[in-house]
């Protein structure tokens, strides 16, 4: 008999106990999930920056354009409807002047105008006969010098009201190819929407919007809002995951291999300075050889996107830890600040200091 068991003897109730089933097995997976705890720690992790945005068209000019009155006046009729596709330059709508007659009243203007041009450059031809009349006799001793000068007068004055009536001239024609403007065509091919009804029978002024026109054909894009802090560390060429509004996915942020109806894109630019809330906007592109994005007919402008850009592969633990001190991304600090600041060549100096 062994001491152990000797001490035991002294014990008989302490003998006679046996845990329940129930407890050691409690105990059993206590221990489990403290070592399954500990050995995700250092699994493998793929960093993320997450935000919101929307599909746009990487053309400017495939993006909702407005059409806007191009004078000032009331709106005589709509020649489109809601939902309507146009082709650029079809009429849009038509804005007639407040005035009826004044364009009529233009024109005269207009005519009388060009009869005083007339006038005046017929009178600037007189003058110059006469200065050239007169300079001949001045030359021969028959005429003052205050008669040749006065004659020169006359041709710069004549000269200034020739300038005067031109500029007005202008003027009116500038006026008149205003007011000719008063059907606004459509700006380029797409769907009509948004008409402001309101304005029909109104008065308005130049530059009030009257309808917008969205184009159907477009290169796609999508752009996406990331916080200040992950930004510095997003270029161009990253890897980004997208989940369209409407299709349903499942996206594991730092296993993207088990993620179900994501879309691949690869980010394209970043703005240099944020909006107003401080995030930054991120242009994102299909990512070439992937799977393409769905139909445009299912994705349109403006749909709601989410969308991962990917970072660095870094240590689940590691994650946690950044996210609980709320630090950007990892990149590898090292070897940025060996790009920034690289070592100087044995005799030679660094960039900083050629600077």
């Amino acid at each position: 008999m062994t001491l152990d068991q000797d001490h035991l003897l002294h014990f008989p109730s302490l003998t006679s106990l046996r845990p329940p089933r129930v407890t050691v097995v409690v105990g059993w997976l206590i221990v489990l999930g403290i070592a399954l705890s500990i050995a995700i720690l250092f699994v493998p992790w793929l960093q993320t920056a997450q935000g919101p945005g929307q599909v746009t068209s990487l053309d400017p000019d495939d993006r909702p354009r407005q059409v806007s009155s191009l004078v000032s006046g009331r709106v005589d009729r709509f020649f489109v409807h809601d939902g309507e596709y146009v082709e650029a330059g079809d009429p849009i709508v038509r804005v007639v002047d407040v005035d009826p007659d004044f364009l009529t009243r233009l024109a005269a203007e207009k005519a009388q105008v060009e009869a005083q041009i007339a006038a005046v450059e017929q009178s600037r031809a007189v003058a110059s006969i006469d200065v050239g009349r007169t300079r001949q006799l001045l030359a021969e001793g028959l005429a003052a010098r205050r008669d040749y000068e006065q004659t020169q007068i006359k041709v710069a004055d004549a000269e200034a009201k020739l300038a005067e009536a031109r500029a007005k001239l202008k003027q009116i024609e500038v006026q008149l190819n205003r007011q000719s403007a008063q059907i606004v065509p459509a700006p380029r091919s797409g769907r009509v929407q948004q008409l402001n009804a309101a304005a029909g029978g109104a008065l308005i002024s130049a530059g009030t919007v009257l309808a917008t026109i969205a184009p159907e054909e477009i290169v796609r894009a999508v752009e996406i809002y990331v916080d200040g802090r992950d930004i510095p560390l997003v270029e161009p060429g990253r890897a980004v995951r997208l989940e369209f509004e409407g299709f349903p996915a499942i996206q594991f942020s730092g296993w993207p291999s088990f993620a179900l109806g994501i879309y691949d894109g690869r980010v394209r630019t970043v703005d240099p300075t944020p909006r107003a809330d401080g995030l930054f906007r991120v242009l994102v592109e299909p990512q070439p050889g992937a799977h393409p994005w769905p139909d445009q007919r299912f994705i349109r402008q403006g749909s709601k996107v989410l969308g991962w850009i990917q970072g660095d592969q870094v240590t689940v633990g590691y994650e946690l830890w950044r996210q609980l001190n709320d630090f950007p991304l990892n990149f590898g600090q090292q070897e940025a600040a060996a790009a920034y600041y690289p070592k100087p060549a044995e005799g030679g100096s660094s960039s900083s200091d050629k600077k």
